[in-house]
């Protein structure tokens, strides 16, 4: 049958305007937004073949990376934004930065020594290798934002207010010779301080994010910053935050906010819930302590701007190892739920004595939240996938056997492979934003 040139004309157009209604969040009723946990295992310089490490954990990771990208919308996937809640890479050096020492912060006599070797494999290894994971995700073209974690900033100390006192740990032990209490003044607390290698990847000037339009402001140079993209019919705003952000940055995020009135915002940070679900960072690393003019608890992080912010309905985190999630409502009655995921201690690619603790890895794990708009309720089905062994967490039977006694050991193998497989209805969304 011959075609008239008209016809195939009309075919052109249409299939343009399909693409476009695409695009513009009109046909993706369902799309997909994929969250990377911590990567830092993969990527760390000394988990490679070259220094006789068993596994090719540098490819785990490439293989990540190019699994989010082959399934992105614009290469017929349907994950339509990627977030990475941080610690993307390992080590740091060892010391105080000129700006906390500027303000007085010194390192305890038992703070870790520098360590060149540290040094020469973050710079030489570290940084290169998440250039070439991330530049696999950015040749895509579509949306991403990524936070620091307390992995990737630049120095790492004990505070020096907070010594170790060794010689009391025992105060802190069970009758089994474990510590099960954590004090501050007996173990100590650690600090963290600059970004410059943070900021030589993922500046707001560099090349994933400089002159794209859907990355509408940053704060500090990249390290805190704010995305838009189009999904299932409505824009979504994106922030990313510093870990334990201090006012500064939730004053910038607050700008965006109210630049961007009445669109369904997420938020993603290293560090807001525990592996319990609480909202509590750890006893040694109270960044609010040690630095409180800098830094917020995440109990005051959410009374002082997510709970007051109604717009707000999602917070992503990583940082502490295994999962969790809550969901509470905000003080406008409208529900936000809080989800935490981790699987940087996971290492059944590398155990061979089931009893001992897995040496840290990842095994590849990582979320895909998909978001179901055709419903009247709209839902998010949350699946937990490893591009390691190509298979979703509820495929695999010996899942709790292989993960549980290190995550989740008071749960039930029915409850903890809930924990990696669950659906969210999202109650209020409809009555809180209109589409937009």
């Amino acid at each position: 049958m011959k075609i008239s040139i008209a016809q195939v004309i009309s075919i052109l157009v249409f299939s343009t305007f399909l693409t476009a209604c695409k695009k513009d969040g009109v046909d993706d009723q369902i799309f997909t937004i994929a969250v990377i946990p911590d990567t830092q295992n993969m990527v760390d310089f000394s988990h490679q073949n070259s220094e006789n490490y068993p596994i090719d954990s540098a490819g785990m990771f490439i293989q990540q990376m190019q699994y989010l990208a082959d399934n992105t919308n614009v290469r017929g996937g349907d994950i339509e934004f990627v977030t990475s809640v941080g610690d993307v890479w390992q080590h740091r050096e060892n010391g105080v930065d000129p700006a906390h020492a500027n303000r007085g912060l010194t390192a305890a006599d038992d703070s870790p020594k520098k360590n060149s070797k540290n040094k020469n494999g973050i710079h030489d290894f570290e940084i290169p290798l998440a250039k070439r994971g991330y530049n696999i995700l950015a040749e895509t073209g579509i949306p991403f934002s990524v936070v620091p974690g307390n992995h990737d900033y630049d120095w790492y100390w004990r505070d020096s207010r907070f010594p170790r006192q060794r010689d009391r740990f025992d105060e802190l032990r069970d009758e089994r010779g474990r510590i099960v209490r954590f004090d501050p003044t007996i173990i100590g607390m650690t600090h963290v301080g600059g970004l410059d290698n943070f900021r030589s990847v993922f500046s707001n000037i560099g090349p994933y994010f400089k002159n794209k339009n859907w990355y509408i402001s940053s704060y500090n140079g990249g390290a805190n910053s704010a995305q838009v993209f189009q999904a299932g019919g409505y824009k979504f705003l994106h922030l990313g935050l510093e870990m334990q952000s201090g006012d500064d940055v939730l004053n910038w995020a607050q700008e965006v906010i109210d630049a961007n009135i009445g669109i369904p915002t997420i938020i993603s940070t290293h560090d807001f819930l525990t592996t319990d679900g609480e909202r509590k960072q750890r006893i040694n690393a109270d960044y609010s302590r040690v630095d409180p003019g800098y830094h917020k608890a995440t109990e005051e992080i959410w009374e002082e701007f997510i709970a007051i912010n109604d717009q707000i309905f999602m917070v992503l985190s990583g940082h502490n190892h295994a999962q969790s999630r809550r969901t509470d409502d905000n003080s406008f009655g409208h529900k936000v739920y809080q989800i935490m995921a981790d699987y940087q201690d996971r290492g059944q690619s590398l155990r061979s004595d089931p009893d001992k603790f897995p040496i840290p890895l990842s095994d590849g794990w990582l979320r895909l939240m998909e978001f179901n708009m055709e419903k009247d309720i709209p839902l998010i089905n949350v699946r937990t996938y490893s591009t390691y062994y190509k298979k979703f967490s509820y495929e695999i039977p010996e899942y709790a056997l292989w993960y549980k006694k290190w995550e989740h050991p008071e749960l039930t193998d029915e409850e903890f492979n809930a924990m990696d497989h669950f659906s969210i209805e999202l109650l209020d969304f409809r009555e809180r934003f209109n589409k937009n």
